[in-house]
């Protein structure tokens, strides 16, 4: 045809035209070469070859220098072959017409053309039997066979869980569906293609085997075995060129009696000799009717052909459907040769759906009524391509929106059917091409599984021979298929592995670790430090490393002997495939960075060194043994201060270590970082504040798990070292005031609380918080009502309890003495009795109630008073 100044070829398929019209395209340019489908026109104004599939090919002879109609033994095929045979005898080129067919067709072109020239076309390559084969050993390039779309679905499933998946090609699939399909098969992607007798024509395959899973098909009206050249059509896929092919059947696919899918002895002569019986009957159908009415255009499209080897074609779908509507009310609407011809139109429209005869005739009724007044409205046609342009669904879902976009890609080609009609099926095809995408996808995830596939091409038996690549984020992939998942050092194979590959999957990754480990120990130490972090007692590898630990850390030492040295790392068993060098070289790395993050516990650390010199005393030494076990915060109560020599005091300061009033501290550890890291080491078991904050609210802890570095004050928490400064100041302002009245015994003073609540502390929590270390204040009254002025403040005394006396007692005034159980006052002494001579008398001194417990709060009290009490006995 490219040797003409112009041409036109007519194909049976749309994949046909369209691969044609790409190689014709590359050769003349863009401008000269048009596409002409039912669905799809490309027709540039200067186009001078055409490309068309058979129902579109115009019926001109001598408008083209050339004209060619492929697969023309198709007029014999009872729903097309009319379309085929009219274009066999009218469509010519004024230079030079090729038809091109089956050798079964060569009568019928001597019946009809008598001074056609008649050239053959020998095959290169042979093509023999096989036998019979099983699903299992089926050979790499070969295709299976089905007639239904259950049985191609059941043998895919089959070949994905045996040999890693298959391409999928049916009658159904939109031609961009299968275009893919078959590009995965040749392009390596899988080994194997599963098709129904689509495959026969128009698919051009690098396939050595074709396998036959069945010999019967339905042909709509009954089930039928295959003829020979319909076999031959379908058998011949195997094979190209010179490069020579097989056919044969599947085991396990019979009768389902035990009696084994096999071909006859003639079938199997007739398919490797290629001698078939001769076509005897070509269908044919009036292509230009009469339209005067339906009765007579329906009498024309059912007339006999006056030759006789073409037969009247049988029913197809569009004449049944005119014969349908024209027997229903809507016929009255058709009045006129032009509305009878835009009516016949309408019928026409194939079935894309595969509706049936009943349903297809309601769709091309409801076309009707909106054709008959005109054109198709572009908001209701746009309209009708949005509910259809979803990606959502199944295959089954996906290949039903498929064919009805057809229809309306169909719909929207037609000239003189839809306003805006360029747009219109730029648009349809656009929402065809996604859903095509779609489809493809859902195939090649359903039916293909890729890992699987590069495992058995790639793997054989030598694990180490898989090109393993470690990703960004982790995953091990080979050629681009994730094979499982780095987490940290550990190789974790994917979990959607079936177990038939799990095997392969832990042998590829273990062959390829070490090397990939070693290099990833490398990176970590060089880039990736940051994302190291210290918790629950180990170090972890956060980011690519999913958190899992490396190396848990055990410090020197024992509980008891105040020990707190260098940290001892016990690599984790996620590291047993790394080499040893490099495990070595990573445990280095570790131990460096630990040494760094541990520099905020220095204050411990010095503490523990303080703990093994023996100039320090046995009694400093026992201090700061319990100082370390507590991790840097005990209670005065729990200290053992009597058993502290005063002159050891100073030299525990320089150490760092504060005599509080109820706590003895570190002040370094209670900052936020020495505090989350003892926590993070798992030394301190007690909840953690993060930020260390000055005041926590009611409420923030659980109930009996005050966080660590915290004492009690009413309601509230207080950081202890804030909690001394309050109680310093307390102390100053009654030391200020004694200095001033050296006579008064425990004088009262005034006590500004603006430090506490500057801190963070209620105003009553403060008061309790003093209260727990003897600090008693005396409320001033208020004013009266009506008065002005600025209120008393409040007075203080500091009371430390009796050495007998329990944590939150507190004698009462004397006015508050006890009285007897009756009420009334105690008899008054006689002038001159005293006590002594009162009790000679024989009267009992009446004994005062004791004082009732004043809640302070649930800070303890201070234990220091308990303790010098004790000391005082002695």
């Amino acid at each position: 045809m490219c040797g003409h100044s112009s041409g036109m070829m007519g194909f049976p398929l749309r994949l046909l035209a369209r691969e044609v019209y790409e190689r014709v395209r590359a050769i003349k340019g863009d401008h000269q070469v048009a596409l002409i489908t039912g669905e799809e026109r490309i027709e540039p104004p200067q186009a001078r070859y055409f490309l068309c599939t058979a129902e579109a090919m115009p019926r001109t002879a001598g408008e083209h220098a050339f004209v060619a109609l492929d697969e023309a033994q198709l007029g014999a095929d009872p729903e097309r072959g009319h379309i085929f045979t009219d274009r066999l005898l009218h469509a010519r080129g004024r230079e030079e017409t090729m038809i091109l067919g089956s050798a079964t067709l060569e009568p019928m072109i001597r019946a009809l053309i008598p001074k056609a020239e008649v050239t053959s076309r020998p095959r290169f390559s042979t093509l023999s039997h096989a036998g019979v084969c099983k699903l299992s050993r089926l050979p790499k390039c070969s295709a299976v066979v089905a007639f239904s779309v259950e049985q191609v679905y059941a043998m895919a499933e089959a070949l994905r869980r045996l040999r890693g998946g298959a391409a999928v090609v049916m009658g159904a699939l939109s031609p961009e569906t299968r275009n893919k399909q078959v590009a995965m098969f040749q392009a390596g992607e899988v080994d194997y293609i599963v098709a129904t007798d689509a495959i026969g024509m128009g698919l051009n395959l690098d396939c050595d085997h074709v396998a036959f899973a069945a010999l019967s098909k339905f042909d709509g009206h009954g089930k039928r075995r295959l003829t020979p050249s319909e076999m031959a059509q379908i058998a011949g896929r195997a094979g190209r060129h010179q490069r020579d092919g097989t056919f044969g059947t599947l085991s396990g696919a019979g009768k389902g009696d035990s009696a084994p899918l096999a071909f006859t002895d003639e079938e199997i002569y007739a398919i490797e000799e290629h001698r078939f019986a001769p076509l005897t009957h070509l269908f044919w159908r009036e292509a230009e009717p009469c339209f005067d009415s339906l009765a007579a255009l329906i009498a024309d499209l059912e007339a006999r052909p006056g030759i006789d080897v073409l037969k009247p074609a049988p029913e197809a779908i569009d004449l049944a459907v005119l014969k349908r509507l024209a027997a229903d009310t809507i016929a009255d609407t058709v009045r006129g040769a032009g509305n009878v011809r835009r009516f016949w139109e309408a019928c026409s429209l194939p079935d894309f759906r595969a509706l049936g005869v009943e349903q297809h005739a309601r769709f091309v009724a409801r076309l009707w009524a909106d054709l008959r007044g005109g054109y198709l409205a572009a908001d209701y046609v746009a309209a009708r391509i949005a509910e259809l342009d979803r990606m959502q669904g199944d295959i089954d879902t996906l290949q039903a929106r498929i064919a009805a976009i057809r229809s309306w890609a169909y719909i929207c080609q037609r000239p003189d059917w839809v306003l805006a009609r360029d747009e219109m099926a730029a648009r349809a095809r656009a929402v065809e091409a996604k859903l095509s995408d779609a489809l493809h996808a859902r195939l090649t995830e359903r039916f293909v599984n890729r890992r699987t596939t590069l495992l058995m091409k790639s793997l054989g038996q030598d694990a180490g021979a898989l090109p393993v690549t470690l990703e960004p984020d982790g995953h091990l992939t080979v050629e681009g298929e994730s094979i499982g998942r780095l987490e940290g050092f550990r190789f974790h194979v994917d979990p959607a592995a079936g177990a038939a590959d799990r095997r392969m999957l832990l042998a590829a990754g273990e062959k390829a670790l070490p090397a990939l480990l070693e290099s990833r120990a490398e990176w970590l130490l060089s880039q990736g430090i940051a994302e190291l972090e210290i918790a629950a007692g180990a170090i972890r590898w956060n980011g690519q490393g999913g958190g899992r630990a490396l190396a848990e850390i055990a410090l020197a030492g024992h509980p008891g002997a105040g020990n707190f040295g260098t940290p001892r790392l016990t690599l984790t068993r996620d590291l047993a495939l790394l080499p040893d060098p490099a495990k070595a070289k990573l445990e280095a790395g570790l131990a460096a960075w630990l040494d760094r993050q541990l520099a905020p516990l220095e204050p411990l650390r010095k503490l523990a060194e303080a703990a093994r010199d023996p100039a320090a005393g046995s009694q400093a030494r026992a201090l700061i043994i319990t100082l370390i076990e507590a991790r840097g915060v005990i209670s005065r109560a729990e200290a053992g201060l009597e058993n502290l020599p005063k002159e050891m005091r100073p030299y525990l300061r320089k150490l760092g270590v504060t005599f509080g009033t109820l706590d003895i501290f570190a002040a370094p550890l209670l900052k936020p970082a020495p505090r989350r890291l003892l926590h993070a080491l798992g030394l301190d078991p007690r909840p953690l504040n993060e930020g260390m904050l000055p005041v926590l609210a009611e409420g923030s802890w659980a109930k009996g798990r005050l966080p660590a570095g915290y004492r009690l004050a009413g309601t509230q928490a207080i950081r202890v070292d804030l909690a001394e400064k309050i109680l310093r100041a307390a102390f100053d302002a009654r030391a200020a005031v004694a200095a001033a009245k050296p006579a008064a015994r425990n004088p009262a003073f005034r006590l500004d609380m603006a430090l506490a609540v500057s801190i963070g502390l209620e105003a009553e929590n403060a008061r309790r918080l003093l209260g727990s270390a003897g600090f008693r204040c005396d409320r001033a009254r208020a004013l009266p009502e009506g008065a002005h002025g600025p209120a008393a403040p409040d007075r203080w005394h500091w009371r430390p309890r009796r050495p007998d006396q329990h944590a939150g007692e507190q004698r009462r005034p004397a006015k508050d003495k006890a009285r007897p159980a009756h009420g009334k006052r105690p008899p008054r002494r006689k002038p001159g009795e005293d006590r002594q001579a009162e009790a000679a008398r024989g009267k009992p001194r009446p004994q005062a109630r004791p004082a009732a417990r004043i809640d302070n709060g649930p800070a303890r009290a201070g234990g220091a008073f308990d303790k010098l009490a004790d000391l005082l006995k002695r």
